[in-house]
C-alpha cells in the first residue's frame, strides 16, 4: 500500500515534470530547433512519469488511483502536445 506522503511527494514531483516540460514547450515555439536536446529531455522526463505513476498506481487505494489518473491525464496531455508542436 502506497503511503500518503509518498503518493503526494510523487504528485508534486509530477508538477515539477510538467512546468519543466511547459517552459521547454515554451521555449520551443520561440526559438524552433535551438533546444532540441532540453525538449527531447523534457520528452523522456514525462514519459518515464508516466511510466513510474503507472506502477505506483498499483498499490494505491481507490482516493490515490484517483488522483494519479487525474496527473496522468495532465502529464499526456503535455506529451501531445509536446509531440504536436512543429518546431
Amino acid at each position: 500500500m502506497a503511503t500518503r506522503q509518498s503518493v503526494d511527494e510523487f504528485l508534486q514531483h509530477c508538477e515539477d515534470v510538467i512546468r519543466y516540460a511547459k517552459d521547454q514547450y515554451t521555449e520551443a515555439q520561440k526559438q524552433e530547433h535551438y533546444n532540441d536536446t532540453e525538449y527531447t529531455k523534457a520528452q523522456q522526463m514525462l514519459e518515464e512519469t508516466v511510466n513510474d505513476l503507472a506502477h505506483l498506481a498499483l498499490s494505491c487505494n481507490a482516493q490515490q488511483r484517483e488522483q494519479l489518473h487525474r496527473m496522468r491525464l495532465q502529464l499526456q496531455q503535455m506529451q501531445n502536445d509536446m509531440i504536436l508542436l512543429e518546431h
